[in-house]
């Protein structure tokens, strides 16, 4: 079975967009070829990466580009080849390489995603996919990688969450450029 993984990116003080919705404050930190290794490493696999339509277009419009291309190409070509999933009910075309478009309910695609998929299923920002699906208790683990940068304001991942839902701490890991990855277990 398939498990369901969050991985983002949130300010020191607890933000994981700007006031602006935006998150490349996660891509502005010290350069550190160890950090580099492991999100070049993170990316490879053969998980299956699940977006909600903002950040879906926010990632197709960057690595699908030249730049990007240019920048990171290991990550670039990684990332336009993993099979991708985008839920929306607005979007009516899904054009970035690999990808699906689903409109159907979220919480029972997941489910059938969970028992048919052989890879893992990853979502990468996608706040409001993180809230419902954490509301339904499918996340199986979180990780977090926590960026020495405070915001000042923005938008918090589980801000609608609704209940208090424990956590169950499973490890961590502090790179030179300060970042710290942080990983626990889904609530139950």
């Amino acid at each position: 079975m398939a498990r369901l993984f969050v991985f983002n990116s949130i300010s020191l003080d607890g933000y994981f967009t700007d006031i602006n919705g935006n998150m490349r404050f996660a891509h502005n930190s010290v350069p550190d070829a160890e950090w580099d290794e492991f999100v070049t490493g993170n990316a490879r696999g053969g998980n299956i990466l699940l977006f909600g339509r903002i950040t879906y277009e926010l990632m197709a419009g960057f690595w699908s580009t030249p730049a990007a291309a240019e920048q990171m190409p290991d990550l670039a070509g990684q990332m336009n080849e993993l099979p991708k999933v985008v839920f929306s009910r607005t979007l009516n075309h899904a054009s970035w390489n690999n990808t699906r478009l689903i409109k159907g309910n979220l919480e029972e695609e997941i489910r059938s995603m969970k028992k048919v998929s052989g890879n893992d299923l990853v979502i990468l920002g996608s706040g409001s996919l993180v809230t419902q699906l954490t509301q339904a208790r499918l996340v199986d683990e979180y990780q977090f990688v926590l960026i020495t940068i405070l915001l000042g304001s923005g938008r918090s991942m589980f801000e609608s969450i609704g209940e208090k839902q424990q956590l169950k701490y499973k490890s961590s890991r502090i790179f030179q450029n300060g970042n710290v990855l942080l990983c626990y277990e889904g609530g139950r």
